[in-house]
């Protein structure tokens, strides 16, 4: 009995890090569960025994390691715009890789039907991307770069939104003259009241 159980944990974990590669290697529309299985060295059922979908697979594949990227804080030079346009071209790049588009579009529809692991999802991989850039846009509203009446985090909710929108739609992948685009287009609308766009254009 012991024996199976290890065989079984085993065979889980063989399956997960299948998920993985081949998310990495082919992409979210191309992973199959036969190619998860066969990678693994199991049968199909053997991954339908723990997971219903493609999407529930690989979004356990996410939540127990190994596809998310840790998180860095926000560049700092003293101005708001070049350290956000250097923060959106780096969230671009992640997210149209083949690895960051296909967690974005296998995470989405895992949530669809399932609340507990939408929540699970958020704290994993956005919540924590949404609090650094809180962190700076706080820093930059202290220094006088952005008006001290916008909100913050709608500000980081539509800076991170955007670009996942832009995934999501799977009609052209943002590029980084779109990240640096909506930068321009965020911070005009935060600017100093008293001091326009030159706080925050340099």
């Amino acid at each position: 009995m012991s024996s199976g159980r290890k065989r079984s944990e085993a065979s889980r974990l063989a399956i997960l890090e299948a998920t993985r590669f081949l998310l990495a290697a082919v992409g979210y529309e191309r992973l199959t569960i036969e190619g998860i299985a066969g990678r693994a060295g199991v049968g199909k059922q053997t991954v339908y025994r723990w997971w219903g979908s493609k999407s529930a697979v690989v979004a356990e594949a996410a939540l127990s390691g190994g596809l998310s990227q840790q998180v860095e804080p926000l560049p700092d030079s003293g101005y708001i715009a070049n350290d956000l346009r250097e923060w959106s071209r780096a969230w671009v790049a992640r997210l149209t890789s083949p690895e960051g588009s296909g967690l974005v579009l296998a995470l989405t529809a895992a949530t669809v039907d399932n609340q507990e692991v939408a929540d699970r999802l958020y704290r994993h991989f956005t919540e924590p991307h949404e609090t650094s850039l809180l962190q700076r846009l706080a820093s930059a509203q202290r220094a006088g770069q952005i008006d001290s009446g916008a909100d913050l985090p709608t500000v980081a909710s539509t800076l991170v939104g955007s670009l996942l929108y832009r995934v999501l739609a799977r009609q052209r992948p943002p590029t980084a003259d779109d990240a640096n685009a909506l930068v321009a287009l965020v911070l005009k609308g935060c600017a100093p009241q008293h001091e326009g766009a030159d706080a925050v254009s340099r």
